[in-house]
């Protein structure tokens, strides 16, 4: 096969928000950037948040980016680093000013200060009362965030390959990180995109759920490429289901309709958060809402044909309110549910919505990995977003938390890649075989003989994540999603292409996005059955409770005999006093 070489100073993988906003800081310093997406950038997943991003601005009651920092690491069960939640929550408003200079259309005040609306787990004087710090546009703030860098971008003569799809990081017998391998989809052709740093921005990877809030894109690809080449995934057991997905559509309903006034009932019309969330009620943090709305199921009192729902309620908001602050609501609600919430309310049920685990990285953003007791950075690798874990969002992530996420270390990255370029004026040749295992695997799947369907061990991967990995997580469906996630692993590499062609092959693609996601699914399954205890989304029947004393810990999963290792939270803030951890209640 006929393999095209390239060379850039900078290559990310992902054209969503956490990638633009360290391709926009790099090529406004003039270095040779490559973008390489799946789709053109302003479809990438970024999209589709909807409610906000969170910063301490003051703008609708008096607030502070200390308070925010509190809400955070209680929101992330204690699990988050207090160093890197320092950091963003102390950098969140410039961040915010800096996205409105750059053209992003916030909706506003009556005074002309950018809106802010409250959101889960946010609060005033450190969970005194809910608080508006989320800034919105509408129910479209992650569109309105990805179309303002990716012109941003352009500007700055960003160069985008689109329709392209990473499949592998070059790794040298340094353990340093020289680019990547990337498959051409229009063509089939294989390329070497060679770097001096890699940032990986690839996203999340929900789609291991049967359902899930995620674009079909969401593939866990640079978990995929970084388990691949011998480095770990952290606390892959955390995964956020997001209260209000649409039945049987799993569409997400934001946040901010809960933040605008809107509440949850069950069969008996009961507002029962109440019940669950005496203080924070229909604004607790999402692992909180998610268990009370599984368990108002599980006794019977659910909505719908098979009482396998609650409603959530926003007729008395009125028709003003919800056209002006929740319109993308309105058109989802009326697609996906066939209801008008003006008049009815929504059928919604918990939604596999986010990845709080990822690739390790440090506050510069450069992936780490264990050595002799303590962390090494990997020359030349860097990640930010949900493919990422800083960590900021611990056990549960805070609602419009991941949009600042974003922005505040894409930016850093982009920075410390810059001054790394600067640094380093020649390319390091590449190994002779820097292509070899993914020639390998295109191999197989093209020489496989009376193989396995994609489509069907896909959908048995999904099936046994909903099922033995949900909400709730009970010591028997565990064990058992251990051995069938691991026997469905076996199958992903007996997979079958039928369609040998190269030129805009899907079926090829989507083996290949298997081949990602069965990684994420057993790292999953097998830090979930390991963690015996319950923090943030974590939620155990058999450990109850949270355990300080054994699991204040993050977890590190390598492919190689599914090892798993532990490493301490950091505790220790930057340059204020730590918050010790103590019990959760909203």
């Amino acid at each position: 096969m006929n393999i095209k070489n390239h060379q850039f100073d900078a290559v990310i993988v992902g054209g969503g928000g956490a990638g633009l906003r360290a391709s926009l800081q790099l090529a406004e310093a003039g270095v040779k950037v490559a973008v390489l997406s799946k789709v053109f950038p302003t479809r990438s997943h970024t999209v589709a948040a909807q409610g906000g991003v969170a910063a301490a601005l003051g703008n609708v009651s008096g607030d502070n980016w200390l308070w925010h920092m509190y809400d955070t690491i209680k929101g992330s069960d204690y699990l988050g680093d207090q160093d890197a939640i320092e950091f963003m929550c102390k950098n969140a408003a410039k961040a915010i000013i800096e996205l409105e200079h750059f053209g992003m259309p916030f909706d506003r005040l009556e005074n002309g200060k950018i809106f802010q609306r409250p959101f889960g787990g946010m609060t005033q004087n450190f969970g005194e009362k809910p608080i508006s710090r989320t800034c919105a546009v509408a129910d479209r703030t992650g569109h309105a965030m990805l179309h303002t860098l990716y012109q941003r971008n352009i500007r700055a003569n960003t160069q985008f390959f689109v329709e392209w799809f990473a499949l592998d990081l070059i790794r040298d017998a340094d353990g340093d990180v020289l680019g990547v391998i990337a498959l051409e989809i229009e063509t089939g052709d294989i390329h070497v995109l060679q770097a001096k740093t890699t940032l990986l921005a690839t996203g999340g990877a929900g789609r291991i759920f049967q359902a899930s809030t995620n674009a079909f894109i969401n593939t866990g690809d640079g978990l995929g490429m970084a388990i691949r080449a011998g480095l770990p995934l952290q606390d892959m057991e955390f995964w956020q289901f997001h209260p209000t997905g649409v039945l049987h559509a799993g569409v997400l309903i934001t946040e901010g309709v809960r933040g605008e006034g809107g509440y949850l009932v069950n069969s008996e019309g009961e507002r029962f958060m109440e019940r669950y969330a005496p203080h924070a009620k229909d604004l607790a943090s999402r692992d909180v809402i998610s268990r009370a709305i599984a368990t108002e199921i599980k006794a019977g009192r659910g909505v719908g044909k098979n009482k396998d729902a609650v409603y959530l309620k926003l007729d008395h908001l009125g028709e003003e309110l919800i056209s002006k602050r929740l319109p993308g609501i309105r058109e989802i609600a009326k697609t996906f549910a066939n209801v008008d919430p003006v008049v009815d309310p929504i059928p919604i049920v918990p939604t596999a919505h986010y990845m709080m685990g990822g690739v390790p990285t440090n506050l510069d953003g450069q992936v780490v990995e264990p050595s002799n007791g303590s962390e090494k950075v990997v020359n030349g690798l860097y990640a930010v977003g949900e493919c990422a874990c800083v960590s900021v969002h611990g056990a549960n992530r805070l609602g419009s938390n991941s949009l600042l996420d974003l922005v505040v270390f894409g930016k850093v990255a982009g920075d410390k890649m810059a001054q790394e370029i600067a640094l380093n004026h020649a390319h390091k040749p590449l190994p002779v075989d820097a292509a070899e295992k993914t020639l390998a695997r295109i191999s197989r799947l093209n020489n496989q003989k009376n193989g396995e369907n994609v489509a069907e061990v896909g959908a048995a991967m999904r099936k046994t994540m909903q099922t033995n990995c949900g909400v709730f997580r009970f010591p028997d469906l565990l064990q058992d999603g251990v051995t069938s996630i691991n026997e469905i692993a076996e199958r992903v590499q007996r997979i079958e292409i039928k369609d040998k062609s190269q030129v805009f092959n899907t079926a090829r693609v989507e083996a290949l996005e298997l081949d990602n996601l069965i990684e994420v699914a057993v790292a999953t399954m097998h830090a979930a059955n390991n963690r015996q205890e319950s923090r943030g989304a974590h939620a155990r029947e058999d450990f109850s409770e949270r355990d300080d004393e054994n699991w204040l810990t993050h977890s590190l999963y390598y492919k190689k005999d599914h090892q798993l290792l532990y490493k301490p939270v950091r505790l220790k803030p930057l340059t204020v006093e730590p918050f010790v951890p103590k019990a959760r209640v909203y």
